[in-house]
């Protein structure tokens, strides 16, 4: 299990939420007032971390969604062929390949090393 359980009153810009099985950062949080004869509301615009889509939810305050637990890792880049490099994880010495994103493309360089996220078994270069 790689989330946990929090009551949406908990969560504002900046955290994390699991939406559509998506790990996404909250970009906006907004709360209404409780109604006549219901409770708070709040309504969530998040964006993906690995898939870059935004996607917007209602739901009452007490409610429980998923926060996803994000894995923050150092890895070193040990070739790189076309948009995919080889990481090598700096505390395990695991080695994979990721996609580089374009913001890094041209920046990454053999030997140096990167920022890698891993959250619900999905992978992504965050910082060259």
């Amino acid at each position: 299990m790689s989330w946990k359980d929090v009551e949406v009153r908990e969560l504002k810009e900046g955290s994390y939420i699991v939406i559509d099985d998506e790990p996404c950062r909250i970009v906006e949080f907004t709360t209404s007032k409780p109604g006549k004869h219901g409770e708070a509301k709040a309504r969530i615009v998040a964006i993906g971390v690995f898939d870059g889509q935004k996607r917007s939810l209602v739901f009452p305050v007490k409610h429980k969604v998923k926060m996803p637990i994000i894995d923050k890792k150092v890895g070193q880049v040990i070739s790189i062929v076309g948009d995919m490099a080889q990481i090598m994880d700096t505390t395990t010495f695991e080695t994979f390949e990721l996609p580089i994103p374009e913001e890094l493309k041209g920046n990454l360089e053999q030997g140096k090393e990167v920022q890698y996220w891993e959250a619900m078994g999905k992978r992504k270069i965050m910082k060259g």
